[in-house]
């Protein structure tokens, strides 16, 4: 509900209002006869205008039958009201929402049939002037129709932009960690090969010296050989410590990922006994995640995407599903596929399915 109320504030709706707001003023005008079926015909035009954005989302073909119903109703109106000079700015407000959702092809063509239809009726009706009235409305639609088009345009590349900056930011994090399991391991073995080798060189050396009579009664031999014993101790906690890696932060490297997205919200859940070490495993949960939520903000229109990551029977399982809706079956696009490719090099698998709430949950097992 919060999700519909919020589309049905965007701008380009309210605009949508304003401009249908001028058109009803301008109805007071139309014959007595022709009111009812005016006043129907531009509500229904409404209608049809605030209910396109829910609807394609819900069903693309609803989307696309209210894109077709608007110019019939928009024609209609213009039937009933010939003369008003404001019955064709509803061709100019669906054109704009045309050339956002078709390819600007499509919405040329289907431009150029309504305005072909509106430049009839004006004739057919007695205007004094249909083809410049025509022409001029038509301008006004390009006009619509490119800057609707810009404005999709730049809202897809800024998406893709984020997208990429998420990757970015993800791998990144990886990377750092990475480096810090590096520089622990490196640091280790300088501590064992270094220290650890003088250390143990010295407590033999204090060990020959105990065994000599004139030395082994010194209380301060003694002490040494002791120290000596609990620091080679020491030293190798600590390089086992520093070997001891709790794998890649995968908590911060997903956080990273749906960081710059606006939405959907990440709901992360990480079980104690996974760590992860392989790159090219996390690399993969990450891509799996990736995906899930492109595909949950793109097609499904969620507002919180859940993701769990648990250990079972020596495998990672990734279970991604989020609160949206699938809309009816599911197409395995290049993003899919891609998913499956990277999950069968690792020797795993992956399930899609539709949750309780009619969601689409995405499960995959991957040898760990």
């Amino acid at each position: 509900m919060t999700s519909s109320i919020h589309k049905l504030l965007l701008p380009f709706n309210l605009a949508g209002l304003c401009t249908l707001s001028a058109v009803a003023l301008s109805l007071r005008w139309i014959a007595p006869e022709a009111a009812v079926l005016g006043w129907a015909t531009l509500a229904a035009f409404t209608l049809a205008f605030l209910l396109y954005d829910i609807a394609r989302l819900r069903d693309t073909w609803a989307g696309h039958a209210l894109l077709v119903l608007m110019p019939l109703l928009a024609l209609l109106l213009l039937w009933l009201t010939p003369r008003s000079g404001s019955s064709q700015v509803l061709l100019v407000v669906w054109t704009a929402a045309a050339a956002m959702a078709w390819p600007l092809r499509w919405a040329a063509v289907a431009v150029l049939l309504a305005d072909a239809a509106a430049y009839l009726i004006l004739l057919r009706q007695g205007h004094f002037s249909p083809l410049t009235v025509t022409l001029m409305y038509l301008g006004f639609q390009a006009f619509a129709a490119l800057i609707a088009h810009y404005a999709t345009s730049a809202e897809r590349t800024r998406d893709a932009l984020a997208r990429v900056n998420a990757d970015l930011l993800a791998t990144r994090a990886l990377l750092a960690d990475g480096a810090r399991d590096s520089e622990r391991v490196r640091v280790a073995r300088e501590l064992h090969d270094v220290l650890g080798h003088k250390l143990t060189a010295m407590t033999l050396n204090l060990r020959a010296l105990g065994n000599d009579p004139a030395l082994a009664g010194r209380k301060e031999l003694h002490v040494a050989q002791r120290m000596s014993q609990e620091l080679l101790g020491d030293i190798r906690g600590v390089v086992q410590s520093l070997r001891d890696s709790c794998g890649l932060d995968l908590a911060t490297a997903l956080h990273a990922l749906a960081a710059p997205l606006p939405r959907p919200r990440l709901q992360l859940d990480i079980a104690d006994d996974v760590h992860v070490t392989d790159p090219v495993l996390a690399e993969t949960v990450l891509r799996i995640v990736q995906e899930a939520l492109t595909n949950s903000a793109r097609h499904a229109d969620a507002d919180t995407v859940r993701v769990a990551l648990s250990m079972r029977d020596g495998a990672l399982q990734v279970r991604v599903e989020d609160d949206g809706r699938l809309r009816g079956a599911l197409s395995e696009g290049n993003g899919i596929a891609g998913m499956r490719e990277r999950v069968a090099a690792l020797g795993g698998s992956l399930a899609f399915a539709a949750n309780a709430h009619g969601a689409l949950r995405i499960d995959a097992s991957l040898p760990a």
